[in-house]
């Protein structure tokens, strides 16, 4: 891995697999503990490089974290070919079935009549009006 790996940007890692992140994490990992060992040994010529490597260490962590918490998808198969893709654009999105019941809460919270709170008296209003009711 050079500086400023070009092949782990986050567009080109989220094509990846689960097994292929794994893979490349692990590479990331032994580059890292090299890097260190150049460090201390006094052989390292680019300390850059440390730092863009945590950095794609980093950079798969989340993306597989993305995964886990399904914000997004997991890339099952290689890419489509362009003629299944247009049929793909060409079909109506369905409605997540998160965004469906968060619509429904909302019309249904809409629908629902608001009921006001009654007001509670602070003790400084509540002691002049006392003093009101004494006084007459």
């Amino acid at each position: 891995m050079a500086i400023g790996t070009k092949n782990l940007d986050a567009v080109s890692l989220r094509d990846r697999s689960d097994d292929e992140l794994v893979e490349e994490l692990q590479k990331a990992k032994e580059s890292l503990f090299n890097l260190r060992f150049q460090g201390a040994t006094g052989q390292l010529e680019s300390h850059g490089r440390l730092k863009a490597v945590r950095r794609d260490i980093a950079r798969i962590y989340t993306i597989m974290r993305e995964r886990e918490l399904g914000i997004v998808a997991v890339v099952a198969a290689p890419a489509e070919p362009k003629a299944e893709k247009a049929e793909a654009k060409a079909e109506p999105k369905k409605a997540p079935a998160k965004k469906a019941a968060a619509k429904k809460a909302e019309d249904d919270a809409a629908e629902a009549p608001k009921k006001a709170a009654p007001r509670k008296r602070t003790t400084k209003k509540a002691a002049a009006s006392s003093d009101e009711d004494g006084a007459e």
